[in-house]
């Protein structure tokens, strides 16, 4: 495997081109000495639950994984908690106002965005919706559809991360009537 900052050519404070492999997550800087450490990307998703406790799930409309389920979510921006890069993604995706996102986990995650392989932290939240009215595929979103949890497929799920967190859900969901009662 290829060291993930092979693309980085030039060091990004003074522009040498003597920018090598420092180790298997930096390189450094023959010149100024600067060293960059590449760390993951924050990612969110949202988990949603209808009354029949069924589950949103997206059809991507575009690559990666394009014509896959997913689920709602996307990179969390600059200066922006996991909660409000939750709750804006769902915005712009469902045309859905989340009332309360609750941290449930993380899985670590390879998202290949421009034939750049982005490692990402992607941070699972339950989201609370009260109003399904507004309901729309929009954005990056072919469509949208709520399925049971028991007939979900975790292959047809096409990013890695999201399989893992729809596999945690069908495991959740097994263990007990309601999936998250305490909440």
């Amino acid at each position: 495997m290829s060291h993930p900052l092979e693309k980085f050519k030039h060091c990004p404070k003074c522009g040498s081109s003597q920018f090598i492999i420092h180790n298997e997550k930096s390189k450094k800087c023959l010149d100024c000495s600067f060293t960059y450490y590449f760390n993951s990307s924050a990612a969110s998703v949202g988990i949603i639950l209808n009354k029949k406790e069924e589950l949103l799930v997206a059809k991507r409309a575009k690559e990666p994984a394009k014509g896959t389920f997913d689920l709602p979510g996307g990179f969390v921006d600059m200066h922006e908690t996991g909660e409000e890069a939750i709750t804006r993604e769902i915005m712009e995706e469902t045309a859905l106002q989340v009332n309360e996102a609750i941290y449930l986990f993380s899985i670590p995650n390879l998202y290949n965005y421009s034939d750049f392989l982005v490692h990402t932290l992607d941070l699972f939240y339950y989201c609370k919706v009260n109003d399904f009215s507004t309901l729309k595929a929009q954005d990056d979103v072919a469509s949208l559809q709520f399925i049971p949890i028991k007939k979900l497929s975790i292959e047809d799920f096409g990013l890695p991360s999201i399989q893992q967190g729809i596999k945690w859900l069908k495991e959740k969901e097994a263990q007990q009537n309601r999936l998250f009662n305490r909440y």
